[in-house]
């Protein structure tokens, strides 16, 4: 165990958009998506809303892959790898819903197997596979969510049952928004949005507002803060020592799991390069040894 000193690392945005269906959450990915990137060409939309994403092609000229169903955590995962492979910088999923109760879904999955507890041992590895693929991408995520009415049974002062109606559940596995940098949620049909969860500190507390291309750009700024990858990549290549490789990767404890393939790569150079030195020592001290016994 080691205190270390806490560190502001560049990081790639994870951000849930979620909202009954009709309230917009297509529309505004798409421009949270440009402020991001602010090039059409680096956005894409992983569309498992019947091609809505199209419906906005006036916008710009982003990327659209049509998801069909089935639509299995697994199938999730290889769009996302999909778009990933053409260096898009933006991915947007639309909807995560689908994965969780739609046809081929982790829901139905389970009731295949049975709908008993323990069938979840099969079906929770394959959903957290899909939320590692969301959380561990290159690029920054805007994943949607539909949403619906919550509801529950109590009784009242005389005994009665009433339905009673607690508003609104995202339709996911619960936990999701545990793993977002900021969580948008759709209030109307207006567009209008509150943060329901923000590291960022920018959107928290503040009055509801409609996305544009400006909330793109903020968050953007935001996740540009602080150390970046490349900059961490320029200090290893410059290293000559194993134990300032040592000291590298202990220095930069957030970017650990980033940085210790290229850890090991360098560490693989130096050491290489310190056997051709030895090696020429030694061929160095042969031809001395060699010339002493000559000149005698």
């Amino acid at each position: 165990m080691k205190l270390q000193q806490a560190q502001r690392s560049q990081v790639k945005l994870r951000i849930g958009l979620s909202g009954p269906s009709g309230y917009g959450k297509t529309y505004s990915a798409l421009l949270l998506a440009y402020g991001i990137t602010n090039d059409w060409n680096k956005i894409a939309v992983i569309d498992t809303e019947n091609n809505s994403a199209s419906l906005y092609s006036h916008l710009g000229e982003f990327n659209v892959l049509s998801l069909d169903e089935p639509y299995s955590p697994e199938r999730y995962v290889k769009a996302i790898q999909t778009c990933e492979e053409a260096n898009m910088e933006v991915i947007i999923v639309d909807s995560i819903s689908h994965e969780w109760s739609g046809k081929g879904g982790c829901l139905e999955l389970h009731e295949k197997l049975g709908g008993r507890f323990q069938d979840w041992a099969k079906i929770t590895p394959l959903h957290n596979q899909f939320l590692d693929a969301l959380i561990q991408s290159k690029s920054h995520i805007i994943a949607t969510t539909r949403r619906k009415v919550d509801y529950s049974l109590d009784r009242d002062m005389n005994g009665k049952t009433k339905v009673m109606k607690l508003g609104t559940k995202e339709i996911t596995r619960e936990g999701f928004e545990y793993e977002l940098t900021v969580n948008f949620e759709l209030i109307n049909d207006n567009h209008l949005v509150k943060a329901s969860k923000d590291r960022t500190g920018l959107f928290m507390d503040k009055p509801e507002f409609v996305i544009n291309h400006a909330t793109g750009r903020k968050l953007k700024n935001w996740c540009a803060e602080g150390i970046s990858l490349e900059m961490v990549k320029k200090e290893i290549s410059k290293c000559h020592h194993l134990a300032g490789l040592k000291h590298l990767y202990r220095k930069y404890p957030a970017l650990s799991k980033e940085i210790y393939p290229l850890i090991m790569e360098r560490k693989r150079v130096i050491e290489d390069a310190n056997d051709q030195i030895i090696d020429e020592n030694k061929v160095e001290q042969q031809k001395a040894i060699e010339n002493g016994i000559n000149h005698e």
